[in-house]
């Protein structure tokens, strides 16, 4: 397949929106720089609303703006019921877990594992989060940089250092506030750019909307009953429901990157308006994002062909760089970076947030007592970002992706369980540190060897937050004399008096 020219108005566009992120980090530089607390929770400053964009545009990568509507071109809406999880978790996030977090005050959700079991729980987390975001970072430029390059002539070394360098740099200078406004504008971006080819694509169909509408009936593109089918589990949507609801419990119960938001707004009211906000965004993406799928379905039926043996992993791009006007097109892969950008930029800044609070400052304090903490997560941001950007770069000039993949999901398949760890630890008053950490090992063992099976991810997300749940409270029932005072640390002590233990 010969490959389309990118076009000097598209990359005047894209360089703009790219200098224009670096500026935001620019103008947060002063304010991040005077303290921890600056730099990681920004103070406390941060809106309601912005805060919740924030957290939507750290949970839609660009992975998932274009891999979403291929499910959707290939298949049917099945996978849209999950994006309905988030009208289940957030009533139980902003009464049981955002709570504890911000009583607490912590800088990093493992704080609260080291209060309820021991520290060595909560560096087994922290270390955890590290790894895998580390991973995700190369991963989240790879993906898409490969998926765009294979339908343009964009040179993807070039793309991925001026992408992920610029995104480390804004990081770098603008600490927390300057990740989330500039979350703030790429959501809006990538909300944008979504909208914009789900328009252009209806009116380039003959017959428009109505079209659409046929072909999706016709072709059973919607929910279909196939996908009640319970002997086909990787379309089978109570599943899907299940798994997904798993997943996002450890994305804002248990991901750094998520509970970061919790304290970056003045109350705890704001903290559940910024829940609501993002829950709000997150039902907005299942028409936007699983329409764009059905309406290319149409588009490349009726109006134009796909080339032979297209990946159809590039089908989002493809349409916007060939069918788009020049300029557009430029400012709608500005939003598939955004996406990407979002995602790496609060990874970063979770990292180093993690490697400050949960190592240096808990561990090491005594013996770095002078340095400067701000001036050290900047440093680990710079290592964390240039580590990600050169496996993005190894795995763009074609060596070992798969081995990449496999250890992604190998250190990924640690997150759903320490999900059910905090689970086991703020709803039980009898789990204790043995039982936990026996139980997230045989919970990792137990998902590893489902996932082995190759039947579904979300089956995999089931049975690690179950096994993790489960399995902690009956070893701790078994060894029970870890148990340790958990005064203001489970649901039913929440409003007794917490003294912190160190």
């Amino acid at each position: 397949m010969s490959k389309v020219g990118f076009g000097v108005l598209n990359w005047v566009v894209l360089g703009a929106y790219l200098l224009a992120m670096l500026g935001v980090g620019a103008y947060f530089t002063r304010k991040a720089s005077k303290n921890t607390d600056s730099f990681f929770k920004a103070e406390g400053h941060i809106p309601a609303w912005a805060a919740g964009f924030s957290i939507y545009a750290t949970t839609l990568s660009a992975i998932t703006f274009m891999s979403t509507p291929e499910q959707a071109f290939l298949s049917d809406w099945a996978y849209a019921i999950g994006s309905f999880s988030i009208l289940i978790i957030i009533p139980i996030l902003v009464k049981f877990y955002i709570p504890f977090f911000r009583k607490l005050k912590v800088t990093t959700a493992y704080e609260y594992l080291e209060e309820r079991f021991s520290p060595v729980m909560r560096a087994i987390s922290s270390l955890l989060f590290v790894l895998y975001h580390i991973s995700r970072v190369a991963i989240v430029i790879y993906l898409p940089i490969i998926a765009i390059t294979s339908v343009s002539n964009i040179n993807p070394i070039l793309i991925a250092c001026v992408v992920g360098g610029l995104c480390i740099l804004y990081t770098f200078l603008g600490g927390i506030e300057g990740v989330i406004w500039s979350d703030v504008i790429q959501g809006f971006l990538l909300l944008g750019s979504a909208l914009l080819i789900c328009v252009l694509g209806i009116f380039y169909i003959k017959g428009g909307f109505g079209t659409v509408v046929n072909d999706a009936i016709t072709n059973h593109k919607f929910i279909s009953g196939s996908d009640f089918n319970i002997g086909d589990l990787s379309k089978f949507v109570p599943l899907i429901l299940a798994g997904q609801i798993f997943n996002s419990l450890y994305q804002y119960t248990g991901s750094q990157d998520v509970v970061q938001r919790y304290q970056t707004t003045a109350t705890i009211k704001d903290t559940n308006k910024s829940m609501y906000t993002n829950g709000w965004l997150a039902l907005i993406t299942i028409p936007l994002f699983f329409g764009m799928g059905t309406i290319l379905y149409s588009f490349y039926q009726h109006t134009a062909a796909l080339p032979a043996g297209f990946n159809t992993s590039a089908v989002v791009p493809y349409f916007v760089i060939t069918q788009m006007p020049a300029g557009v097109a430029g400012l709608v892969i500005a939003g598939i970076f955004a996406a990407a950008q979002s995602t790496i930029a609060s990874s970063l800044n979770a990292i180093s947030s993690c490697v400050i609070t949960d190592f240096k400052q808990r561990f090491f304090n005594d013996k770095f007592k002078n340095s400067n903490d701000v001036t050290l997560a900047r440093g680990i941001i710079i290592i964390a970002g240039v580590l990600g950007l050169a496996v993005a770069i190894y795995l763009l000039m074609g060596n070992a992706s798969q081995i990449w993949n496999l250890f992604l999901s190998v250190t990924g398949i640690f997150g759903v369980p320490i999900a059910g760890i905090f689970a086991v630890g703020i709803f039980t008053k009898r789990a204790n540190t043995v039982g936990v950490l026996t139980g997230l090992v045989l919970s990792v063992g137990l998902s590893f060897w489902v996932q082995s099976l190759n039947i579904s991810s979300l089956l995999v997300a089931c049975v690690a937050f179950i096994s993790a749940f489960v399995l902690s409270y009956v070893v701790s029932l078994l060894f029970p004399g870890g148990n340790h005072d958990v005064t203001g640390l489970t649901v039913s002590t929440i409003n007794e008096t917490y003294v912190k233990k160190n």
